[in-house]
């Protein structure tokens, strides 16, 4: 085949030979992009591929049992027993015996007044019932003398009786003079001022040299007993009557057994105090200004850490109900037109419900009305939905809470461990 040869024209300009690269150029390019998109992205699903995954959704399984109603109240804490410490002896207060703020027994000295005429009152009483015997002891022989004499007409019956009535006032002389003494021992006492009931004492109020108990018994010191401690709370008086109601017919019943009205005690922080109460009573009258109803339930401290005074909430489980649901808060939607729930069906799909919600527990609303046992509750993945078209099926995976999910995902995150070294995997 002859080859044909084509020299280059001596009469073509430079211009001309520009040109004409420059449209070459564009041809390459042109060529080289319509390969890259007739080839098939790499990673890119085929064309007339499946719809994307359904999003998951946490929830929780509707599961009836018999759950306790807890009501939280405002309360406030008391001293089991409160005694003032006063002084029941005139004088001067000379020493004190404890340290403010410490625990004391009862019994246990904790002032000393000055005890000086106090024990010559003593002494003198003690003198007056000596004599006093001595007369009784001389009138009773007198008589016993008179009375042999007496039967033999040797002295008159009046002498006698005189002798007899004289035996009988020195006998009572005596018991006059023995109930001195004993006052006299007693006010002596009085000046050793002693504690007299076991608990934590506070400041002094009176400090030595002080003159007290001058015309009244002169307040020294405060004791309380804070183990175990009061605590007093309130409740509505028509809550009280809608839970009766309630019992009563049947919708309640009463938490009975061991843990039956156990009271917790929330402190300000909102810890929960390690040790429950019992509930003591309940008044039997209605506060006329608040229309509240008093309770008080004792509480432990052994450790003290809980003090009179403090503002508490407490916890307390008057009754049960049978057959309820609880759900996290989170599930539930609460408006003023009611509560709902979001229910996953078998299919994926998604319904909004209307429930009845009664009290809280543990951070979990107890739902009386509107579940059936076994339907699935939506918690988590509201936020997915909003970005997909409505009635977009979902896929129901098991909700964990987040203080459950917390610890596995530290595990999951934690570095492993290194590898030992190839000299002590031989050793």
């Amino acid at each position: 085949m002859p080859v044909l040869h084509v020299s280059p024209s001596p009469l073509r300009s430079p211009v001309t030979r520009a040109f004409a690269t420059a449209i070459a150029a564009i041809v390459v390019l042109s060529l080289a992009a319509c390969g890259k998109s007739d080839a098939p992205t790499a990673g890119a699903p085929a064309a007339g591929g499946g719809a994307p995954p359904a999003p998951e959704v946490g929830v929780v399984v509707a599961t009836p049992t018999d759950v306790g109603l807890v009501t939280e109240l405002p309360g406030r804490l008391e001293a089991s027993r409160v005694a003032e410490v006063r002084a029941r002896a005139a004088g001067i207060l000379q020493e004190r015996l404890f340290r403010e703020g410490s625990d004391v027994k009862a019994g246990q000295p904790l002032f000393r007044i000055d005890s000086a005429p106090y024990a010559a009152s003593a002494r003198s009483a003690q003198a007056s019932l000596a004599r006093a015997e001595a007369n009784a002891v001389q009138a009773k022989a007198l008589a016993d003398r008179y009375k042999p004499l007496v039967e033999a007409n040797a002295v008159s019956k009046q002498e006698y009786a005189n002798a007899v009535a004289s035996q009988k006032s020195a006998e009572a002389d005596v018991g006059v003079a023995r109930a001195s003494v004993t006052t006299a021992n007693i006010n002596l006492g009085y000046a050793s001022v002693t504690a007299p009931i076991s608990g934590r004492i506070g400041r002094a109020l009176v400090t030595e040299g002080a003159l007290v108990g001058q015309g009244d018994a002169t307040a020294l010191a405060v004791i309380q007993q804070i183990n175990p401690l009061y605590v007093n709370f309130t409740q509505s008086a028509n809550d009280v009557m809608k839970l009766r109601s309630a019992m009563a017919a049947g919708q309640f019943k009463r938490a009975d057994g061991p843990d039956a009205a156990s009271v917790r005690v929330v402190l300000e922080g909102g810890g929960e105090y390690a040790m429950p109460g019992k509930l003591l009573f309940s008044d039997l009258t209605v506060d006329s200004t608040t229309g509240q109803i008093t309770l008080r339930a004792e509480l432990p401290n052994p450790k003290g850490e809980l003090l009179p005074g403090l503002y508490v909430r407490v916890r307390i489980e008057q009754a049960q109900v049978s057959n309820a649901i609880t759900l996290p808060q989170q599930a539930v939607t609460r408006t003023q037109q009611g509560d709902t729930v979001t229910v996953v069906g078998a299919d994926g799909k998604l319904s909004k419900r209307t429930v009845k919600v009664g009290a809280a527990k543990n951070n979990q609303w107890v739902v009386m009305d509107g579940l059936k046992a076994g339907e699935q509750v939506m918690v988590d993945g509201f936020q997915k939905l909003q970005m997909m078209p409505p009635g977009t099926p979902v896929k129901a995976v098991p909700w964990t809470p987040p203080s459950a999910a917390a610890p596995a995902a530290a595990a999951a995150s934690a570095p492993a461990a290194p590898a030992a070294p190839a000299s002590a995997a031989k050793q």
